[in-house]
């Protein structure tokens, strides 16, 4: 088992057993229903809370082929999911980079095969440049907000797989080691795709303090973080990290320091993370996401 294999977290879903496939479902404070078919349907956006968000183009609310709906895994509002990127707040450039960057093979999966990025590559190879344009212009319009909460522990709740997140069974503990453990406060919340879902990430002791060390001062690499991304990691000439999920920043820089990213735009990161010890990535990502956006 590879040491960074807590970065993408597989598993099978915990599907509440009261659901019928066929009978729609709610979510506490929305007037929309889903069925399970709808709510696993990655050609459709779930659209939980219509009014809260401008209308989606075409390529946000609905797929095609191997196309997936663009607001079905980053969600109407751009919030995305620790197994994707938050996408509202980003330059409509950058995400049209990053598409590009998925198409021709620069974005990789980290361990070879990771769902998430495979069906991401399917989706920038099938997407036409003006559906990316019109998605792309969508979300950077919107404003991101922060959905997880940082909680550093030597000690933390047993954690099982659970379809890109973590279970957590309180009745046990295991050591946090060189991890860092995204779990959504509702399993059944996270299924339903409810974009106003919390998630807590469990780090290690002294992670956040770490990272703010490390990202002031560059390390070895001698690089501060914020000569790209920003006074408070906010955005600069490199996207916003504040606030953003945590194993979603470390998978990241795992991928940059091991050539799975290696978009020319993203060139200026190989140098920087192949200094960064697994610790190091950790500390940062759970710094980044500590800070408010």
């Amino acid at each position: 088992m590879s040491a960074l294999d807590w970065a993408t977290p597989l598993g099978v879903p915990d599907k509440p057993p009261v659901w019928d496939k066929a009978k729609p479902v709610g979510l506490p404070g929305a007037s929309a229903t889903f069925t399970e078919a709808q709510l696993h349907d990655r050609l459709k956006a779930v659209d939980w809370f219509p009014n809260t968000h401008p209308p989606m183009p075409k390529s946000v609310a609905s797929g095609r082929g191997g196309a997936g709906a663009c607001g079905f895994c980053h969600l109407p509002d751009g919030a995305g999911r620790p197994e994707n990127a938050a996408l509202a707040g980003l330059s409509a450039d950058y995400i049209q980079e990053q598409v590009e960057a998925f198409a021709a093979g620069q974005r990789k999966p980290l361990d070879g095969s990771w769902t998430p990025n495979v069906l991401m590559t399917k989706t920038s190879v099938e997407a036409t440049p003006a559906e990316v344009k019109a998605a792309a212009q969508y979300f950077s319009r919107l404003k991101f907000v922060s959905h997880v909460r940082v909680v550093e522990a030597a000690q933390i709740p047993r954690a099982t797989e659970k379809v890109y997140v973590y279970s957590l069974d309180k009745s046990r503990t295991e050591p946090i080691g060189v991890r860092i453990i995204e779990a959504p406060d509702s399993l059944e919340a996270f299924e339903k795709r409810d974009p106003r879902l919390r998630y807590t990430a469990y780090v290690p002791p002294g992670a956040i303090l770490g990272g703010a060390a490390l990202a002031r001062t560059g390390g070895a690499a001698g690089q501060p973080c914020a000569a790209c991304h920003g006074a408070g990691l906010k955005g600069g000439i490199a996207p916003p990290l504040a606030g953003r999920s945590p194993s979603y920043i470390a998978r990241q820089l795992f991928s940059f320091r091991q050539g799975m990213r290696n978009s020319p735009a993203g060139a200026a990161m190989g140098p920087v993370t192949e200094r960064l010890s697994n610790r190091d990535i950790v500390n940062l990502a759970a710094y980044a996401a500590s800070l408010k956006p």
